[in-house]
């Protein structure tokens, strides 16, 4: 049941027992008036006999009062006391149905207009789940519960949209600031590659060091991609999803491709180095790989070792890999993640499930894809 439902009914339930209690008070009160009037035998015997002298002209109008006429007196006042207090039930019955369903409807109206602040709070609350951390409640009117409570939710999301844009900053600065050094690194290990006869040992230890710099770079491109992946779109433009899903199908070689025109608003980039992420991951970690993109919907499947379902939800998060936390050599533990990441941005939904011969299912769907 329902908040409205529920303070219907109680406040229907509690219309129609003080309905019910007036009835009933109105009711004792009647049947005590009633009681307490005295039988006046003698003035309704001589009505009665009076009429029975009209009926009988040989008996006198102003006869003696017979016991058949005080007991006829008594009978007509009891029959009029139940005839009335019956009446009053029946008619108060019906009375008190139909007050009851208009105070079930009223009930149902004003638990309506109560409750109307709370489902604007709601809604608003859930455009803001949809990563609008921008929005506000902004109710106005007088200081109530109500409004208390949209103050509150509103510092909440001011806070937390404040500790978001922040987190992103700083991921975004550390990661521009890392990239120099980087490639100042990669400068000079080139150098010294570069002279003639270098040492075996100087060569296999620049030849590391390459590798070693190339995995650091290609984490930190991860965490900028990322942290943009985090933001909303700020210029969006329309794209279709298939056409990026067939080129980087072919550059991976993948024989197994189905597409159909999937025209959406986004920023390609992004798209493209989320397609990019799921082929590449399927690729590396599967032995056959299908590709299907359709309408709204991007699904990539490789076959390869049981997963387990549990163990899914955690391949989503950053620097989480099945083997171990922190990754290999080769790869970074930003995959998946920048895949969730890129899909939020652009409204949508990435989930994964144990594929039908093993690996692992990614399915993207954008909830918001327009043409």
């Amino acid at each position: 049941m329902t908040v409205r439902l529920r303070l219907t009914a109680l406040y229907g339930g509690l219309f129609v027992l003080a309905g019910a209690v007036l009835l009933t008070i109105t009711y004792l009160l009647l049947a005590q008036a009633l009681a307490g009037q005295q039988v006046d035998a003698l003035m309704l015997s001589r009505t009665v006999h009076g009429v029975a002298v009209q009926a009988t002209p040989a008996r006198p109008a102003s006869g003696p009062t017979s016991p058949e006429m005080f007991q006829l007196a008594t009978k007509l006042q009891t029959d009029f006391r139940s005839a009335t207090l019956r009446s009053l039930l029946q008619q108060g019955g019906v009375a008190l149905g139909a007050v009851a369903i208009a105070g079930v409807w009223a009930a149902w109206f004003a638990a309506g207009r109560t409750l109307r602040p709370l489902a604007e709070i709601t809604a608003t609350a859930r455009r803001i789940a949809d990563r609008n951390l921008h929005e506000r409640i902004a109710m106005t009117g007088p200081r109530d519960e109500l409004r208390r409570l949209a103050d509150t939710v509103d510092d909440m999301l001011a806070r937390l949209d404040a500790a978001f844009a922040a987190q992103r900053r700083f991921a975004a600065n550390a990661s521009h600031e890392l990239r120099t050094p980087l490639a100042i690194n990669r400068t000079l290990i080139e150098v010294a590659l570069s002279h003639p006869d270098p040492s075996p040992d100087v060569r296999r230890l620049g030849e590391t060091l390459l590798v070693i710099n190339a995995r650091h770079e290609r984490l930190i491109d991860g965490l900028l991609l990322l942290a943009r992946g985090d933001q909303d779109l700020v210029d969006p433009v329309p794209v279709d999803l298939a056409e990026i899903t067939r080129h980087v199908a072919s550059l991976h070689e993948v024989a197994e491709v189905t597409v159909s025109p999937s025209p959406m608003a986004g920023d390609p980039v992004l798209l493209e180095r989320m397609v990019q992420n799921l082929v590449e991951n399927a690729v590396i970690h599967g032995r056959s790989v299908a590709v299907t993109c359709e309408p709204g919907r991007l699904t990539v499947t490789n076959s390869g070792p049981v997963i387990a379902a549990y163990e899914i939800p955690r391949l989503f998060e950053p620097f989480q890999r099945l083997t171990d936390r922190v990754g290999s050599a080769t790869g970074t533990g930003l995959g998946l993640s920048i895949v969730r990441a890129v899909a939020r941005a652009h409204g949508g939904t990435a989930v994964g499930e144990p594929g039908p011969d093993g690996g692992l299912t990614v399915t993207v769907e954008f909830l918001t894809s327009s043409a």
